[in-house]
């Protein structure tokens, strides 16, 4: 048995936030905790939070712009989760694929930022790419330090998306301590997708038929006319494009801890 104290609110420190897709796969988990801060640098991802933050959606937590500066010190020891899904550019097929010749390669301060904070637990998310490029290199430098590691592959579609959405998923913790507290899913909630709190599945895309609890997805355009689909559309399908699905979030936090404990 572990010594962590279980019915104690984890503390969890997030980078590269996004929309918050992890976070809220470790909420569909049955994580309990908190986020401390988040470190994005988005203006539009940041703006989304901030918005969801202000109308009670989402816990408020200090958001931090850049991950190379953040101040390490402040957070030494008291974080117990550390997310992230950092830049993937650096690994997608949909790239040059310089890896760590990329500038926007954050591995190496996400690295000194476990150096210092000393978290219990990594989560981090990447593109199904980087397993021929630099997951090696994430796995080893995690091993190096102490911690007990687990990857593998998910996909939307294995929880009910209509899209297939690859992703590396990688779970690390130290060897001297295991964190608890998350929930057993359903077998047959995994295996026949995801549904949402109101007992629907996935919502529909634009041009199908609406559900009568979804919000309309035809919406008016702010140069004139009508489109379908959303507002500020490059920005938010950049958000979304960026972003991590909740719910292959939550099925990886799932498994890759019954493979560590």
């Amino acid at each position: 048995m572990s010594d962590v104290d279980t019915t104690k609110e984890l503390q969890l420190l997030s980078f590269c936030t996004g929309y918050g897709g992890i976070e809220r796969g470790l909420e569909l988990a049955g994580v309990s905790f908190r986020t401390i801060t988040h470190v994005e640098i988005e203006a539009f991802t940041i703006a989304n939070l901030v918005e969801k933050m202000e109308e009670g959606r989402m816990v408020s937590a200090p958001i931090w712009t850049n991950v190379k500066t953040l101040p390490l010190e402040v957070f030494r020891d008291r974080v117990d989760i550390l997310t992230g899904g950092y830049p993937c550019q650096p690994f997608s097929a949909a790239g040059q694929r310089k890896g760590a010749e990329d500038p926007r390669h954050l591995w190496p301060h996400i690295l000194r930022a476990i150096d210092v904070i000393r978290p219990r637990r990594v989560f981090f998310e990447n593109v199904e790419g980087h397993i021929s490029l630099g997951l090696q290199e994430v796995i080893e430098s995690l091993e190096i330090r102490g911690y007990k590691t687990a990857w593998g592959i998910f996909s939307a579609s294995e929880v009910g998306a209509p899209h297939r959405r690859k992703r590396v998923f990688i779970m690390a913790h130290t060897s001297s301590e295991r964190l608890q507290g998350h929930r057993r899913l359903e077998q047959e909630q995994v295996s026949q997708g995801w549904q949402g709190e109101n007992g629907h599945t996935w919502p529909s895309r634009p041009g199908q038929k609406q559900h009568e609890w979804e919000e309309p997805r035809t919406v008016k355009s702010e140069l004139g006319g009508a489109v379908d689909g959303t507002r500020n559309r490059v920005d938010r399908l950049r958000l979304l494009g960026n972003g991590v699905v909740p719910q292959t979030a939550a099925l990886a936090w799932i498994t890759l801890n019954e493979r560590l404990i």
